[in-house]
């Protein structure tokens, strides 16, 4: 995997021969950043990362000078890998790795963000949970916006907050968000 821009731009990493894992292509991450940084600055956001895996999405935020990023996944050795790198690019004091069940993080966490990114195994029954429980626990600030990556099989475009899909191959991102002018119920 590769940072595609900012200040880690160039840099490799490689995740150790049969990892957990498999990080977001680079063709369908250039597409994400880019309809994420066309949306608003991703500079001092406070950003969430699930089913982190590689740390592939962690660190493109991290290169984007993102405020502060809280990196989320149940593998113990994803969590050592993502450790290591950002140990590695010296930025311990921009983001903290947790090793928790991504849904039980979300359903404990009294932390909010500005940005939610999820990616769960395209196979996993997952999805739809984690979306409910970040709107239901309120955990995406207004004017924030939550991105699920996700294959062709999950549809979640029922759920209230749905905005669009963006497609990249055979990588999906379903895209929601709380406008600031959204009334309480």
């Amino acid at each position: 995997m590769r940072i595609i821009r900012g200040i880690l731009k160039s840099r490799r990493f490689s995740a150790p021969k049969g990892f957990p894992s498999r990080p977001t292509t680079d063709f369908a991450k250039e597409g994400l950043f880019n309809v994420l940084e066309n949306k608003f600055s991703l500079i001092d956001l406070d950003i969430l990362d699930l089913c982190a895996g590689t740390g592939n999405i962690t660190l493109e935020f991290a290169s984007r000078e993102s405020g502060h990023i809280t990196s989320v996944d149940q593998n113990f050795n994803c969590v050592k890998f993502i450790k290591e790198l950002v140990k590695k690019v010296e930025l311990e004091d921009k983001i903290d790795v947790f090793r928790a069940d991504v849904r039980e993080y979300v359903k404990k966490t009294n932390l909010t963000f500005d940005l939610i990114f999820a990616d769960p195994p395209y196979d996993s029954p997952i999805h739809a949970e984690l979306v409910q429980t970040v709107f239901e626990r309120e955990l995406l600030r207004k004017g924030g916006l939550m991105v699920v990556e996700h294959g062709k099989q999950t549809d979640l475009s029922s759920f209230p907050h749905f905005q669009f899909i963006k497609k990249y191959g055979n990588v999906y991102f379903a895209f929601f968000s709380i406008p600031f002018d959204e009334e309480e119920d």
